[in-house]
């Protein structure tokens, strides 16, 4: 896909053409997210989302010298002597995203624009119905010309997926839908009300919805629109702005065009889960660090370079038995998957059983890596934020193929610590809480072996037991205030002369020795591990 079809098929409503050439033959290598405090790497011929930068020349020559293809940046933008030579030397094109529209929005109509399909096989399974396999876009202006009326094919959820060109045609509330990626809540509301929606789920043929007055009190145009299914399931539903009621040659027409894009969703749907399954087997592959590992690496575009290993997972301990745990879960780890592209385009994530890894390459100098991934991350779960819960973790970074699979291993260490004992904290880095890690690898162990407390420790428990006493407690607060009898009275709430009392009752019922590094060593392990 090539920088003239992304302005043709998205120019229209969302941007703008500020300067530069766009009938470049090209395809757009990636998307990439420009971040003016951690610039991006990017491959050749990629175009570049500036969020709140301009396009200044010095912005332009910087991204000319990685062949950039274009750069768009929040329209209007102004174009000046110094900006025209300044694309005129590095040949980035610049384009104005228009005012109202998101950049998620805008970022994911790019990548189903550009990454319509997986298809891998002969050129004539590459077409369904004359179109190419997946391309919305493209089925979306065939019905458009069909029905002399602008398009737009949105999802089960009321959600933009591609929309013709015309769309000027319409009126606010389409470009509205456009702009914020969904149907305005009024208007959903308003569908409902009507009892639209209800008919679309209920039939197959398609609904004529009379004008609805528009937020200038004015009044929209019609609509027809039908659903999308395959079987019984509801895909999604393709909407006409028209003039009027359809002929029944048109209506027929759209019938016909609702089939057609169900087999495009369906191809999308196919071909999203084949590349799922393939990178999570090439990453999984590479993360075990065996035989395969460097072929997986190559395959992933990784080999040969120093990696970051992230790991990032639901956290389950408020809603481990919900039914909707695995659709979180997938939710989680596209999201995760999408962020960690922005950051970098060779960047791969997929889920392994109930965590997501990703493998970062690792730029700038090792020593900042950790802390630039736990940036990262801190960023990943503000968006998520309470929506999807989760837990995230930073391995050590992997220098060598070797290194892949403990950096794996060490985030697999923080997750479980994280979800064992860490209920405050979401983000953990292996350097900060590898004796945390041994601790909790301690009590697996033990639970294994079936070990109970013995010596000072079992028998404090049991005069506890016996006597309702508190020994143990004791023990505990002055092991976890490293001997201050005053702080560990105040943990236990108590005197500190009563504190001391029990303390010295500690080392006669427990027959042990507190000044004894050994024995206090013992004990630790023991409480910590064993609990008491």
């Amino acid at each position: 896909m090539n920088l003239g079809r992304v302005v043709d098929d998205l120019g229209a409503t969302l941007l703008e053409h500020a300067y530069g050439e766009v009938d470049r033959p090209e395809e757009i290598a990636a998307v990439v997210f420009y971040d003016v405090l951690d610039q991006p790497v990017l491959p050749a011929d990629a175009l570049v989302l500036g969020i709140g930068v301009d396009a200044s020349p010095g912005l332009l020559r910087a991204l000319g010298e990685q062949k950039a293809a274009a750069l768009v940046v929040r329209a209007p933008v102004e174009v000046t002597d110094e900006l025209r030579a300044a694309v005129d030397d590095t040949g980035v094109t610049v384009l104005g995203l228009r005012r109202g529209a998101s950049w998620g929005h805008f970022s994911d109509l790019l990548r189903s624009l550009l990454t319509p399909g997986a298809d891998d096989g002969p050129a004539d399974e590459a077409l369904l119905g004359g179109l190419p396999a997946g391309d919305l876009f493209a089925v979306a202006n065939a019905i458009a010309a069909l029905l002399d009326a602008p398009v737009t094919i949105e999802d089960r959820s009321s959600r933009v997926l591609a929309f013709s060109g015309r769309q000027d045609e319409a009126d606010s509330s389409r470009v509205d839908t456009i702009l914020g990626r969904q149907v305005p809540e009024r208007y959903a509301r308003m569908l409902h009300e009507r009892g639209v929606f209800r008919e679309l789920l209920r039939g197959d043929q398609p609904v004529y919805v009379e004008p609805i007055p528009d937020r200038h009190n004015g009044f929209s145009i019609p609509r027809v629109a039908i659903s999308v299914r395959a079987g019984d399931e509801v895909l999604g539903s393709i909407w006409a702005a028209v003039p009027g009621p359809l002929t029944d040659e048109r209506s027929a027409a759209l019938r016909e065009a609702a089939t057609l894009v169900a087999l495009h969703l369906l191809r999308i749907r196919a071909g999203a889960d084949v590349q799922r399954r393939m990178r999570a087997d090439l990453l999984n592959t590479a993360l075990e660090g065996g035989h395969g590992a460097r072929e997986a690496l190559e395959r992933l575009g990784l080999s040969s370079q120093p990696l970051l290993v992230l790991g990032v997972a639901l956290d389950e301990r408020d809603n481990a038995d919900s039914a909707g745990v695995i659709q979180d879960r997938q939710g989680l780890s596209d999201a995760f998957a999408l962020h960690l592209n922005a950051v970098h385009p060779r960047a791969v994530a997929a889920a392994i059983g109930a965590v997501t890894y990703g493998l970062l390459p690792m730029t700038g100098v090792p020593e900042r890596a950790e802390t630039r991934a736990v940036r990262i991350l801190q960023g990943f779960v503000d968006r998520v934020g309470g929506r999807l819960p989760s837990i995230t973790a930073v391995g050590p970074v992997a220098r060598g193929l070797s290194d892949v699979a403990r950096s794996r291993s060490s985030v697999d260490r923080v997750l479980r610590v994280l979800r064992d004992g860490r209920p405050d904290r979401r983000i953990g880095r292996f350097d900060e809480l590898q004796g945390e890690a041994l601790v909790s690898e301690l009590r697996e162990l033990a639970a294994a072996r079936g070990e109970k407390p013995a010596g000072a420790l079992a028998r404090l428990a049991d005069y506890d037991r016996e006597h309702r006493g508190n020994l143990v407690e004791t023990l505990r607060a002055w092991l976890d205030a490293f001997g201050d009898s005053v702080l560990a009275a105040e943990a236990v709430g108590v005197h500190q002369n009563t504190f001391r009392y029990r303390l010295r009752r500690v080392a006669e019922v427990g027959q042990c020795d507190l000044n004894d590094p050994d024995q206090r060593f013992g004990l630790m392990v023991q409480v910590r591990v064993l609990g008491g």
